[in-house]
């Protein structure tokens, strides 16, 4: 029976479906390149130099690899069999206190970083105030980082926790964002403690300023 009503409407030419109102396109955004002289050069040089005038505490990023093998003759074990891998680290910073998150900064061309993404988890080593020759020895490409060096494993991740730093983060990592030339290296807190927790004060923090080291008097 429907299909009789719809050849009489067609038979007396009445409109069988209704047309679709056209509609003005929108108009188009204006679009354009950032020009040349809109850029505010900035001197690499220049920008360290300015950037140094801020203060920051110092830190031993540390990761156990389960691969180790990195290839670079340095840190990493190259028999399969993982070993520990970290980095000193200058950029660590508080994120969130609810969920607890933590933040580093870490160069794209890092040969530790690729092995500390491996281990999905890092601890944060704060070093003090009489640390400066242990930072050292991990700001060094291409060399055993851990010779010498005592630690054992973080409570939640199994990370490197090395001996006698006043405070340490044990971390899982939760989000990478690139930034640049850097990466930015967001780690959820699992575990954490400081040595102050025993009654000591300690020596104070290990700070970094316009390219030395210095300690924090009261």
């Amino acid at each position: 029976m429907a299909a009789t009503a719809v050849r009489y409407l067609r038979s007396v030419g009445a409109a069988t479906a209704v047309a679709p109102v056209p509609v003005d396109p929108l108009p188009r955004p204006a679009l354009r390149a950032v020009a040349d002289d809109e850029r505010l050069p900035v001197d690499p040089g220049e920008f360290r130099r300015v950037l140094g005038h801020f203060a920051s505490g110092v830190t031993i990023v540390t990761a156990h690899d389960p691969d180790g093998s990195d290839g670079t003759g340095g840190t990493g074990r190259t028999d399969g069999t993982g070993g520990p891998a970290g980095f000193a680290c200058q950029s660590f910073a508080s994120l969130s206190l609810d969920p607890p998150l933590v933040t580093f900064m870490v160069a794209r061309t890092s040969t530790t970083w690729p092995r500390i993404a491996r281990a999905g988890a890092f601890c944060v080593n704060i070093l003090g105030a009489e640390q400066g020759a242990l930072c050292r020895a991990f700001a060094v490409s291409g060399a055993d980082k851990f010779a010498g060096v005592a630690h054992s494993p973080a409570p939640a991740t199994g990370s490197p926790l090395l001996d006698s730093v006043p405070a340490w983060v044990d971390c899982r990592i939760q989000a990478v964002h690139t930034g640049g030339d850097h990466l930015i290296v967001v780690g959820r807190v699992e575990a954490l403690g400081a040595a102050d927790e025993d009654g000591g004060d300690g020596d104070g923090p290990l700070l970094f300023h316009q390219g030395a080291f210095g300690r924090f008097s009261r």
